[in-house]
């Protein structure tokens, strides 16, 4: 039956690999991507070669207003029969800064922002509209884990903070530097899992929520603000280590996303998927009172 799929950091890294994926396995998918300003027309060509059907809308993530459009646009669409019933939304999206000082148009810290508030505004607003059974991916990071195994010692491990803090600049020690961007991003991965817990107990039944972590994926991009030192680490240098048992190649971590959003990967709402199986997140990620703070938050921070 055909149905659509809403996907958003579809253009580059393990999210174009994965698009790829999904498109080749599900003939019945209208694929639809949320992509920056005129990006999205470009990529939506490229993925219907071969008779895939896919469009597109446009979306700054780091702007919640331009999310809400989106949103409201999509759900337009569905209910007046221009896109087939909603089965998946894929939040894989994400950034990575400087510092914790970057702003957005509505004074909230960036990072904070892309992560975690926009994907829980397309939830909130697509929630209604989702035909189940549906399934919502959120990609995550075993950088939450904050220990070497995981990261390491590349990203410093999560600083929790009041959600109210956390959605502010300078939220984190010397604000000003890249270990306070990193600390921000590690920070991030774990309020999408503690979310995904929340959407688990939340949605109603047939819409399912699963936290994706890919590992430590070098060369998709993530670090494309970084120093040019540390670009060319991430380029040229970091790569081999998919030869290793430390990190993922990109076209791995893509092939596992596209598993987990079309269902392969068997993992029920609110799991943590590492890679290719289903697993527990840290031992902080536990927390319902926690989730139920962040809940609240984000719902406030998101109201139009």
């Amino acid at each position: 039956m055909k149905h659509t799929i809403v996907m958003t950091g579809a253009s580059r890294g393990i999210g174009r690999v994965a698009a790829g994926h999904i498109l080749r396995r599900s003939t019945d998918v209208h694929f639809l991507v949320v992509a920056r300003g005129s990006s999205g027309a470009q990529l939506a060509a490229e993925l219907a070669t071969g008779g895939h059907e896919v469009s597109h809308v446009p979306a700054d993530l780091g702007s919640l207003d331009s999310v809400r459009s989106a949103a409201t646009g999509i759900r337009d669409r569905l209910d007046h029969g221009e896109l087939p019933p909603l089965r998946g939304f894929v939040g894989n999206a994400g950034i990575q800064y400087t510092n914790a000082l970057t702003e957005g148009p509505e004074g909230l810290e960036s990072t904070f922002t892309v992560n975690v508030l926009a994907n829980h505004l397309f939830v909130r607003l697509l929630q209604d509209r989702f035909a189940a059974p549906a399934r919502i991916v959120i990609t995550a990071s075993d950088t939450h884990f904050g220990d070497f195994r995981h990261n390491l010692g590349m990203v410093p491990g999560p600083a929790w903070r009041s959600p109210d803090v956390l959605a502010r600049t300078g939220a984190f020690a010397e604000p000003d530097t890249a270990a306070a961007g990193r600390t921000a991003y590690s920070t991030s991965k774990l309020a999408v899992i503690h979310l995904v817990h929340e959407y688990a107990r939340r949605l109603p039944a047939g819409i399912d929520a699963v936290a994706y972590n890919p590992g430590f994926v070098p060369g998709t991009g993530l670090a494309r603000h970084a120093d040019p030192v540390s670009r060319f680490a991430m380029r040229r240098i970091l790569p081999m280590m998919t030869l290793t048992p430390f990190a993922t190649s990109r076209d791995a971590a893509g092939r596992y996303l596209a598993d987990v959003v079309l269902g392969t990967t068997v993992a029920p709402t609110g799991s943590y998927v590492d890679r290719n199986r289903v697993d527990r997140s840290s031992e902080e990620s536990y927390d319902p009172r926690r989730e139920g703070e962040l809940w609240a938050a984000a719902e406030r921070l998101t109201a139009a």
